[in-house]
């Protein structure tokens, strides 16, 4: 029996054509989010500094652009687990990543609108949105669990549950300050019997 064939590998973009394709993520994350799903692609273009017609050679429709927007912000907030870890200690690593998820969720929340017409077009921007964020929490736990300063009992489930429903009451922008008190507690509750965590 034969084995079917592989697709070919997609080449790797040029840096020049990696970074025109950056730009245009965050300025579409920043546009849809801001301005909603009617913001013209000149204007996205324009403010990232290149053609409209590189505009689609990346992104061929609207909807895929909204989409790699809200997978790349998404990508953006998972990937940095292992960074912070990397730099700093993993509770504090766990209490940055917290803060940029609240920043995470407020761009998802602009985009709220946009991101609709994408599924409204039979795609699925969300498909793996809760395995990719379970995984850079457990990141952080593993972490802070190796070194002692959080507790080895705590699933990922629990913590992205926790986050979400801090961001869900805290709101809008202006009650940032409140949801960082939130965060700090429930920090205080992932380290709370920890072998090496302060007393």
């Amino acid at each position: 029996m034969s084995t079917p064939a592989r697709p070919p590998a997609a080449k790797p973009l040029r840096a020049d054509a990696r970074r025109n394709r950056e730009r245009l993520l965050d300025v579409a994350a920043r546009a849809f989010s801001h301005d909603g799903p009617d913001v013209t692609l000149d204007a996205i273009a324009k403010e990232a500094g290149v053609g409209i017609g590189t505009l689609y050679r990346h992104f061929p429709t609207r909807e895929a652009l909204i989409e790699a927007a809200y997978r790349n912000e998404l990508a953006k907030l998972c990937d940095a687990a292992a960074e912070l870890v990397a730099e700093m200690p993993p509770d504090e690593a766990m209490r940055t990543w917290m803060d940029r998820f609240i920043d995470y969720l407020a761009t998802k929340r602009g985009m709220a609108d946009a991101l609709r017409a994408v599924i409204a077009s039979g795609s699925n921007p969300y498909a793996q949105s809760r395995d990719r964020l379970l995984g850079a929490i457990g990141t952080l736990l593993d972490a802070g669990a190796a070194t002692g300063v959080l507790r080895r009992d705590v699933p990922p489930e629990d913590v992205l549950t926790g986050v979400n429903g801090i961001c869900l009451a805290a709101g809008e922008a202006a009650q940032r300050e409140q949801a960082g008190r939130l965060l700090d507690l429930l920090m205080d509750g992932l380290r709370r019997g920890a072998p090496g965590a302060p007393a």
